[in-house]
């Protein structure tokens, strides 16, 4: 289980948003480059970048910011927030990211994520943000009426290398990652999942580790690490140890 620090870009900062609502942001740097250089140097082997503005916009609007942490990390970085065409996943692989995250359009155009794992295979990503079992879109601003369970199963079935499971109820919230839920999720598919959502302490990732599911492959963190309330060294330290 990798631990993978997230940094979401408004207005080219890094910022946090609460249960994914744009109007509960705290900022928590305007220099995105010296927070990905801090988490490399802490140990970090993938960073997960969020294009907020992207996100609710329907295209990329931090791309300049996102050149400027790639050209300056040596560790891959997950990109997503607002990819919805092909132009505009080849150009985030054209601007350094490593794996692509695909939200929206895995609901909305199931075909552009086919033709794009088709094509760029293992680096497709597909994110499935959750809230009541259902799946929220277009920057979690809208719900629809697709389970979060049977996504995961079409994009299975797409041949998706992972997805990205939030649950946004627990999201910036510091109040602990729901387990039972990720675990209900996690039985039911073979893909790797990536958590999201809630991690509050290194309690949480012992927990996380402890569901013992071979399935998950990371999880990412945010919140606590910007409030200061996780260490990444120790959080690393914990995913290496052997039982």
């Amino acid at each position: 289980m990798q631990i993978i620090p997230a940094i979401d870009l408004k207005d080219g900062k890094v910022v946090r948003l609460t249960r994914g609502d744009y109007q509960q942001v705290k900022v928590y740097s305007d220099d995105p480059v010296r927070i990905a250089k801090n988490w490399q140097d802490q140990g970090a082997s993938t960073l997960h970048i969020v294009d907020l503005d992207g996100a609710l916009a329907g295209k990329p609007k931090n791309s300049g910011s996102v050149a400027k942490i790639v050209k300056a990390v040596g560790i891959p970085v997950e990109l997503g927030g607002g990819l919805r065409s092909e132009k505009d996943i080849s150009g985030a692989f054209k601007s350094g990211a490593s794996k692509v995250v695909l939200g929206s359009k895995a609901v909305e155009e199931v075909d552009v994520v086919k033709d794009a794992i088709n094509k760029y295979g293992e680096k497709i990503i597909v994110s499935i943000d959750s809230r009541d079992g259902l799946v929220m879109l277009q920057g979690w601003t809208k719900a629809s009426t697709v389970k979060a369970i049977d996504l995961a199963k079409k994009v299975e079935g797409l041949g998706a290398f992972a997805v990205i499971y939030t649950d946004i109820t627990v999201d910036g919230t510091l109040s602990g990652p729901n387990l039972d839920g990720l675990d209900d999720f996690l039985s039911k598919v073979n893909i790797s999942v990536i958590s999201a959502g809630g991690i509050s302490s290194l309690d949480d990732i012992k927990r996380l580790k402890a569901l013992d599911r071979k399935n998950l492959y990371g999880v990412i963190v945010g919140k606590a690490l910007y409030e200061g309330a996780l260490d990444l060294k120790e959080a690393i330290s914990i995913c290496l140890q052997k039982e």
